[in-house]
This record gives C-alpha cells, sequence and structure tokens, in this order.
C-alpha cells in the first residue's frame, strides 16, 4: 500500500519538513498544502526537480487549500499530517500570545484532514504546542493516542547542542531530556543527562547546568530576537520528520513528544511532554521512566499549568 504524509503549511518550517521527509525516500507521496496559492505547487515542483540530484524518488504534490476545505481532496488517506499552518512568533512575543488567532487556523485544517484521511496519525507543531495539540484531536474526534504534539524531540534537541558546545564535544556523545510543556513549564531532566556515557553532574556544576536548563526553556525565543522576522525551522523540522518516520516506519522509538498521559507520573488527563513509543497507531504507550523527586514535582506543575490552558481551548 502507497505511503502517504501531509505537510499543512508551506511556509519555513512546513516546507522544509516536506522536503526532509521526501529525502528518507521511505514515502511514496509528500503533500504540502498552503493556502497562498501557487506557493505549495512551486514549491513542490522546485523539490522534484532535486530528486534526481539528491537521489530519492518520493513524488512532492503541492495543493492550495481554502479555510472551506477546497483541495483537502489532494491530502486524501494520509498516513500521516503534520500540522505546521499558524503564525510565527515575532520578538517579544510568547507562544501564549499566539492562541486566539492559531487555534481557529488549527480547528479548521484538523477537521478538514479528519474528513479525508479518517484514519491519520496527526503531529501537532503549531503554537501554542500543548494547547493546539489538544484542540486537534477534540477538533478530529481521533483516538487521542493518534495525535501527539512535537515539543520534547527539539526542545532536548537543544539542551544537547547547548551542552556539547559547552563542554567542546561531539554532539554524538551527548544525551539529555526534556519533558513538561513546550514553554515556561518545560522540564530538563539533568538527572537523565550524560556525556560520553558520565553523568552530567560530573561534567559541570549545578550552576552551570542551571544556565543551560534556562538557555534551553528560551532556545525558540533565542533564535526568534536573533531573526527579528520568524522563527526556527530547522531543528523544529529535524525533530518533525523524525516523529513522522518513527509512525510510518512502526518503529517502536522512544522520543519525548506532547502525548495524553493518563496516570504516569501521578498525571491524568491532559497532553504533556513525555517520552513515548511511536509507532504507526501513533502512541503505542507512554514510557514512565525513573525521575528525581524534583523532577516529577516539575512534571506535575507542568501538567497543570498547561491543563488549565487546554481546558480554554474548548471555546476557541
Amino acid at each position: 500500500m502507497a505511503k502517504k504524509v501531509t505537510v499543512v503549511g508551506a511556509g519555513f518550517y512546513g516546507s522544509t519538513t516536506a522536503l526532509r521527509l521526501a529525502e528518507y525516500n521511505i514515502f511514496d507521496e509528500v503533500v504540502l498544502t498552503d493556502i497562498v496559492e501557487g506557493k505549495p505547487e512551486g514549491l513542490a515542483l522546485d523539490m522534484n526537480q532535486s530528486r534526481s540530484i539528491e537521489g530519492f524518488e518520493t513524488k512532492i504534490t503541492g495543493a492550495t487549500t481554502t479555510a472551506e476545505g477546497a483541495g483537502y481532496e489532494k491530502t486524501a488517506n494520509s498516513d500521516v499530517v503534520v500540522i505546521t499552518a499558524g503564525l510565527p512568533r515575532k520578538p517579544g512575543m510568547s507562544r501564549m500570545d499566539l492562541i486566539g488567532v492559531n487555534a481557529g487556523i488549527v480547528r479548521g485544517v484538523a477537521e478538514n484532514i479528519a474528513k479525508h484521511s479518517p484514519n491519520a496519525v496527526i503531529i501537532v507543531v503549531s503554537n501554542p504546542l500543548d494547547e493546539m495539540t489538544a484542540l486537534a484531536q477534540i477538533a478530529t474526534n481521533f483516538p487521542k493516542n493518534r495525535v501527539m504534539g512535537q515539543a520534547g524531540m527539539l526542545d532536548t534537541a537543544r539542551f544537547t547542542n547547548f551542552v556539547a558546545e559547552k563542554l567542546g564535544v561531539e554532539v554524538g556523545s551527548v544525551k539529555t531530556l526534556t519533558l513538561g510543556s513546550h514553554g515556561d513549564t518545560m522540564v530538563p531532566v539533568p538527572s537523565r543527562c550524560t556525556v560520553g556515557g558520565v553523568a552530567l553532574s560530573d561534567k559541570l556544576s549545578q550552576a552551570e547546568i542551571d544556565e543551560l536548563v534556562d538557555r534551553t526553556r528560551n532556545g525558540g525565543a533565542e533564535v526568534v530576537a536573533l531573526l527579528k522576522t520568524g522563527s526556527a525551522y530547522y531543528a523544529p523540522s529535524a525533530a518533525a520528520a523524525r516523529m513522522a518516520k518513527a509512525v510510518i516506519e512502526d518503529s517502536g522509538a522512544v522520543m519525548p513528544v506532547c502525548a495524553w498521559v493518563d496516570g504516569e507520573y501521578g498525571i491524568s488527563g491532559v497532553y504533556l511532554g513525555v517520552e513515548a513509543e511511536i509507532g504507526k497507531s501513533g502512541i503505542r504507550k507512554v514510557v514512565e521512566s525513573k525521575l528525581t523527586d524534583a523532577e516529577v514535582a516539575s512534571l506535575k506543575e507542568a501538567a497543570e499549568a498547561v491543563r488549565a490552558k487546554q481546558a480554554d481551548v474548548l471555546t476557541l
């Protein structure tokens, strides 16, 4: 059976994600959509012309869509849908500043996707991430395991990079983890961080670790401030593409993602950044790993913070 993935939103984030997915050469078709007429078709044409150079056969299809649902027929029967649609942050904006406008966009997209790809696994990347993931599940009425958000994958990658730069080591030797929300209540997990198999706490002082944790928590804002317009997309697109790859390959890879939590860590009834096993059904299971008491407390605090905001999306 043909393997198909749709990326909704042809901005820098969406188009980069689409190209990464195509270059994996594991999908038969990547569909890229946008409401700007001609933009996704033009990008798809350009990407297709790179196939012989990069050596992949995946076909990229562009589709102009409307809020009323026109154009979504080209996305039909997608196995995976990555939702990047929505406004990016500007300098000085928090992710929560986007909730009103992006909620309307994400709800409309989710409803159209549910109509044309009722069996898809959805990966949400629109901000504010945790709230938009909850909204996408409500709008599609999909089982909660088939809707997840990209958060911890990106935040963990940022934490890893900062540790590697601080110590002057290869990024491949560093293992880090971030959980919690994709925002102010992000929970980097130093107890699970190692460098060359050695605990991070043996390499850096607590003050140095705290500094890297803080930089990780503000990693997106740092990029936004430097760019002046637009937000990060290279690292975020890599994270989203890896999640989609895990789904289509039914790999069972354990990744930090925004998933529905139902009892793990003593937390229930909320979308939250946790480690989860990913496969063709979406979230196979949440992986509850050993954390310190302080880290569990921070995770519970994050859960309560996002729970209130996720309840708000019911009316958006």
